[in-house]
């Protein structure tokens, strides 16, 4: 089935992507919704260059847009009805786990635009889905965190075994409630790693309360 897949640069849009690739669908696009302002994807806040980094080194074209908050499920809408028109798009590829508001909205509007939502994540223990991304060869690193969730401290570390571990049992494995977002820099998908060079920890108020890894130099 030809699909795009909504593309956040986090560890389970891409693992969504990676399951949905290998389940033969042929993923014709990547999704990236940016913000109207300042340009950083709205899901994590990340540079839109950051992006488009990843998108090359998967080998997937990125359809990068900026998206308003008022008029979004119209112009998300408009959006999917181009790719139904111009590619001829059957589906759409979601990272959602269990977040049941999140799957009601996906389920209408697929079913407005007449497309299969595609769900690969859905229902999977988080635990066990966390560990099944680090064995798969997924590498990411933690580039937001929830103020009063986790501190400052873990920017930057690594979604690994021991990460895991160190999760106190109120934060998701995922992250799935927002405790923290994530990048992926490396994987089954990608061509070569990307390496971060220099970065800084911010607090960005307009973003809600959060500590950000702001990544000023990559390759």
């Amino acid at each position: 089935m030809k699909v795009v897949s909504l593309w956040s640069g986090g560890k389970d849009s891409c693992f969504a992507c990676y399951k949905a690739k290998t389940a033969g669908h042929e993923i014709m696009a990547l999704f990236n919704f940016t913000d109207t302002k300042w340009k950083n994807s709205l899901s994590h806040n990340l540079p839109e260059e950051i992006i488009l980094k990843q998108a090359e080194l998967v080998g997937i074209p990125l359809m990068q847009k900026a998206m308003p908050k008022e008029g979004y499920r119209e112009a998300f809408k408009g959006l999917v009805s181009e790719w139904k028109n111009k590619a001829g798009i059957q589906g759409i590829v979601f990272g959602d786990i269990y977040l049941k508001g999140h799957k009601d909205w996906i389920d209408e509007v697929c079913k407005e635009l007449e497309v299969e939502a595609i769900l690969p994540l859905w229902e999977r223990d988080t635990q066990e889905l966390a560990r099944e991304i680090i064995k798969s060869g997924f590498k990411s690193i933690v580039i937001a965190v929830k103020v009063g969730s986790l501190g400052k401290e873990w920017l930057g570390r690594d979604i690994d075994n021991k990460f895991v571990d160190e999760l106190e049992p109120e934060i998701d494995p995922c992250g799935e409630k927002g405790e923290f977002h994530t990048l992926v820099v490396d994987g089954p998908m990608f061509r070569k790693p990307i390496k971060i060079l220099k970065s800084e920890v911010v607090a960005k108020e307009s973003f809600g309360k959060h500590w950000f890894l702001d990544i000023k130099e990559y390759a």
